[in-house]
């Protein structure tokens, strides 16, 4: 197993978030000088997208741009109540399509898939949450679905809520800047399409100069890249030999290599969060001593995520604006096993690789067995020495279970999940599955 290849091939769309660094700190100073209107704050940042979408994806940046006029001509002509369901299920069917011709062509006819489809798939996921997120929006009742009269094309036309409403023309611009502006194409994080308008209208207090908070991120991603090279190739020595490696050391490989993986997305998430404040978008108000902050717009913080005790809560902070997209499309519409729901619509969503079903799915039942053994355990927590042991053994319990369950989504293939299977961490993800079958639920 080529461990550098299998990596840096997964992450190869980092290069091309560096590319529009300039471009949004143009963006950013154009729009505080009052140089571009509206409208051209609305077409920069929407042809922006384009042209980003055309140079990382190459000519599969039509997998981005299909289902954008699909939903701009869709939203509108459907009810608000329905256009959610339609919206929803035309976009679901169009990525799990791409996901399954990544399967065939990697199980079935076992070629390399082109790294530009992966990547232009990556973006259709991230496309898939802006797009149900103004479907829900509508549902809601946050947004009015209308249709255009007197024009070529149909058009979204939204009503804020406590703002005046906004013409046909201007709304369909608005749309397609949303879901393809170009800070957010390739990495995130979510934003709601209120904010978004909001933060180009500029109907908030102007954002300061943005520089330094961006520099820190870009360096904070840099550093992360760095640390994840030097333990690339500190695991490399020992990858040949796994299957011989004695029960502590196959374990502390696993633990490495699920480290290696959520370093990849820490810089990731740190070069979209700075890509989003270098235009000015996730600026938050000032702290108490003066100091700007730009975590307006952040998918998850790395120490508290790598300091949770428990898998629930490491389920809720991980990759933030991702997860609570789950919760308000998934989990708190279904009425029956929403938990279960959720993370197998997230298997769904990420692609039905054979390790993403079993990851998340055991993530799932161990999120499940964790709220049953917290109710329990936590009335005999009475002092502060139990207490921090039992935060001490929960966190190392939780990054053995979150390794498993990392190691198996992103190695995907069937074979991989075998090796993880004989090596004795798994031992872990057996002890929740026992548990909550045979530790009932406590009722209050």
């Amino acid at each position: 197993m080529d461990l550098k290849l299998m990596v840096f091939q997964q992450n190869s769309q980092l290069i091309y978030q560096f590319l529009p660094f300039p471009f949004a700190l143009l963006y950013y100073i154009l729009a505080r000088q009052g140089c571009l209107s509206s409208t051209n704050r609305y077409v920069y940042l929407a042809l922006g997208g384009c042209v980003l979408a055309m140079v990382s994806m190459g000519s599969y940046c039509w997998l981005v741009f299909v289902p954008v006029g699909a939903s701009a001509v869709l939203v509108p002509s459907a009810r608000s109540l329905h256009a959610h369901t339609c919206v929803f299920g035309a976009q679901m069917c169009w990525q799990t399509g791409w996901h399954l011709f990544i399967q065939y062509k990697e199980y079935w006819l076992q070629e390399p898939v082109d790294t530009r489809l992966l990547i232009a798939v990556s973006s259709l996921m991230l496309l898939t949450q802006r797009i149900t997120s103004v479907s829900m929006d509508l549902q809601e009742g946050k947004l009015t679905g209308t249709q255009s009269v007197g024009s070529a094309t149909s058009a979204l036309a939204p009503h804020l809520a406590g703002t005046q409403s906004v013409g046909s023309a201007t709304s369909a611009l608005q749309y397609l800047s949303y879901t393809l502006y170009f800070p957010g194409l390739l990495g995130g994080p979510l934003c709601s399409f209120q904010q978004f308008v909001s933060f180009v209208e500029q109907r908030v207090s102007p954002a300061p100069q943005p520089l330094y908070a961006v520099c820190c991120k870009v360096c904070w991603a840099l550093g992360l890249q760095w640390g994840k090279c030097v333990l690339v190739d500190v695991m490399e020595r020992y990858s040949p030999g796994l299957a011989q490696l004695s029960a502590v050391q196959s374990t502390l490989w696993v633990l490495g290599l699920a480290l290696v993986f959520r370093l990849s997305y820490y810089s990731h998430w740190a070069l979209s969060a700075g890509l989003n404040n270098a235009a000015g978008l996730g600026f938050r108000g000032y702290s108490g001593r003066g100091v700007p902050r730009w975590d307006g717009v952040s998918d998850g913080d790395p120490w508290t995520l790598e300091t949770c005790s428990r898998p629930s809560a490491f389920a809720r902070h991980w990759n933030g604006t991702t997860a609570a997209w789950l919760r308000r499309a998934v989990f708190q519409r279904c009425r029956t096993a929403p938990l279960a729901m959720t993370f197998g619509f997230s298997a769904w969503w990420h692609g039905l690789h054979p390790g993403q079903v079993l990851g998340f799915l055991l993530w799932g039942v161990a999120v499940k067995a964790d709220y049953r053994i917290h109710q329990r355990v936590r009335p005999l927590l009475t002092s502060p020495a139990t207490q921090r042991l039992y935060r001490g053994l929960g966190w190392a319990h939780t990054q053995l279970l979150i390794a498993c369950v990392v190691v198996a989504v992103e190695l995907r293939g069937a074979c991989f999940m075998w090796l993880l299977w004989k090596t004795h961490i798994s031992v872990f993800l057996l002890l929740y599955v026992i548990l909550l079958f045979f530790l009932p639920q406590k009722h209050p």
